[in-house]
This record gives C-alpha cells, structure tokens and sequence, in this order.
C-alpha cells in the first residue's frame, strides 16, 4: 500500500514559484508512475503532470508546459512539482497519485493512490 502525502503549497504573487514534494511511503512507490492533478473552486479535477516508474518519460497538459517540471527522487520516495510564473488560473488544490502501472498516465482513473492534496493560491 502507498500513503502520499504532499507539501509545499501556500499563497504566492502572480509570477512566484512554488516547488510541490509528494512523499511516499510503501514498498511500491518505485513500480509505477506518479501524476500530478489540480482542482480549482467550481471545476473538475484535470490533469497536470505525470512522470513514469524510473523517471524517463515525461508528459505535461497545455497549461503546465514551459512552467511546470515534474521530477522524482526514487531514493527519497519523493516526487516533485516545480511551478514557475504561476499565474491566478493556477488557484488550486494540488494533489499527487500514484498509478497502477509504471508508464505515465493522463485520466485520474489510471491512479491508484491518492493524496490529501495541498492548496496553492496565487494572488494578483
């Protein structure tokens, strides 16, 4: 079983940085992949980011390219979620998965572990 927990939100400017960690704990977290999903007030949960078992692909959605990086510590358990320029529209709250596979993942549905997410509020 993988417990995820994540760290890192708070309230920054438009145009600040915030670096997301996603510890987990478990004896799978190295078998699969690890994603990143965000909900904002009045929306659905979408998809962020998504990083494979050994880190070597890598997939982002329109919104976080050029401004997020995903990355992984595997001897640390740790995933990481580095957001540069971040602008109002990124107002949410921030959750981490683990997926049932080892590949990337894009719908939610492919993750079997959750965190409890942690909130990101950018203010103008």
């Amino acid at each position: 079983q993988v417990y995820l927990v994540e760290s890192g939100g708070g309230l920054v400017q438009t145009g600040g940085s915030l670096r997301l960690s996603c510890a987990a704990s478990g004896p799978i977290f190295n078998s699969g992949g690890m994603g990143w999903f965000r909900q904002a007030p009045g929306k659905e949960r979408e998809f962020v980011a998504t990083i494979s078992s050994n880190g070597g692909t890598l997939s982002y959605a329109r919104s976080a390219q050029g401004r997020f990086i995903i990355s992984r510590d595997n001897a640390k358990n740790t995933v990481y979620l580095q957001m540069r320029n971040l602008k109002v529209e990124d107002t949410a709250v921030y959750y981490c998965a683990a997926a049932r596979h080892r590949g990337t993942a894009v719908n939610e549905n492919d993750y079997g572990y959750w965190g409890q997410g942690t909130q990101v509020t950018v203010s103008s």
